[in-house]
């Protein structure tokens, strides 16, 4: 039985990353499954991160086949170009998703620039995990720690919180889509472009 309930935390963990702006950080789901059905921290963590991971994965595999029938030809040619310079920088790039995952922000925005921009994100996987397991061993030992019951838990589900986070990330996904990467990269200029949509 408790096998099968680690596996709802993976699949429910694996669920919220998938989903491009509106789900609830996963460490929200964790918490409420360890607090719901009794389980230990450290698998829920285990195993809730490799599904976080997996589905963030994933989701960097989708969200390109958006922006190429949302955004303009030069536009993903843009994105494209920031990719294969980032790519160059692979040490840079580890770091940067190391510290930004271990800060208390949504991940979507840094799933969305990988995804668009074609990184690789097979190679950010090893830093996000790393900073995710940190973050969310924080997140979910405060959980444990101040949630009296799995009311409170719902409720914080929707919380004002995470709808400012969810704001903020598409804010930051809107202004890196804005950014003319090529000419910033090229000729040390920042032009934004809100001329992007087919």
């Amino acid at each position: 039985m408790d096998v099968l309930l680690y596996i709802l935390v993976f699949i429910a963990a694996l669920a919220v990353d998938l989903i491009p702006f509106f789900g609830p950080p996963a460490w929200t789901v964790m918490v409420f499954l360890q607090m719901r059905y009794g389980l230990d921290i450290w698998p829920v963590l285990i195993v809730g991160v490799v599904g976080s991971a997996i589905g963030r994965y994933l989701y960097s595999l989708y969200i390109p086949y958006f922006s190429s029938r949302l955004l303009k030809q030069q536009k993903n040619e843009d994105m494209m170009y920031i990719g294969s310079r980032l790519n160059e920088n692979n040490w840079k790039v580890q770091a940067f998703v190391l510290l930004y995952t271990v800060l208390p922000l949504p991940s979507t925005p840094l799933f969305t620039a990988a995804g668009i921009s074609r990184i690789n994100t097979l190679a950010i996987i090893p830093a996000f995990l790393v900073g995710k397991f940190i973050i969310d061993t924080i997140m979910v030992h405060a959980g444990n720690y101040i949630v009296s019951n799995t009311t409170e838990i719902a409720a914080g589900l929707v919380s004002w919180q995470n709808i400012v986070g969810t704001i903020a990330g598409m804010l930051v996904v809107l202004l890196f889509l804005f950014i003319d990467w090529r000419r910033l990269l090229q000729e040390k200029k920042l032009t934004l472009n809100f001329n992007i949509w087919k």
